[in-house]
């Protein structure tokens, strides 16, 4: 009967491969979570740029109007208004929007956004 006798570089291909897909999976995770931040940070612009302009739109019928029609729109979208600014005919407006990132938490992205007349200059 004969002995098997393995030298001291068997199974470290083996080794290097499971790091290797180990390394790969890691960067694929970073990669979604850092795709998902930036995919929500657009949705909570565009909810404040929404909103802006819903609430620029019913200033006609005061300023409470304005800010609730934001409000409405921004809960459609998804996103909470924080802050609802009204002077003269701007509006400011800022949305925040939660971000589910699994085991770290769910952090926050705010957006700000400003709807009114455009100032025409000399």
């Amino acid at each position: 009967m004969k002995t098997a006798r393995f030298s001291r570089d068997d199974g470290s291909a083996t080794v290097t491969a499971c790091l290797a897909l180990a390394a790969l999976l890691a960067l694929t995770v970073l990669v979604a979570h850092v795709g998902g931040v930036i995919a929500a940070r657009h949705r909570a612009q565009a909810a404040a740029d929404l909103a802006a302009l819903a609430a620029a739109a019913e200033l006609v019928e005061g300023a409470d109007a304005g800010c609730a029609a934001a409000e409405a729109l921004g809960r459609r979208m998804k996103a909470g208004v924080v802050r609802c600014e009204v002077a003269g005919w701007d509006v400011l407006i800022e949305v925040e929007e939660k971000v589910p990132a699994g085991p770290f938490g769910s952090p926050s992205i705010r957006a700000i956004a400003r709807a009114g007349p455009v100032e025409e200059g000399g």
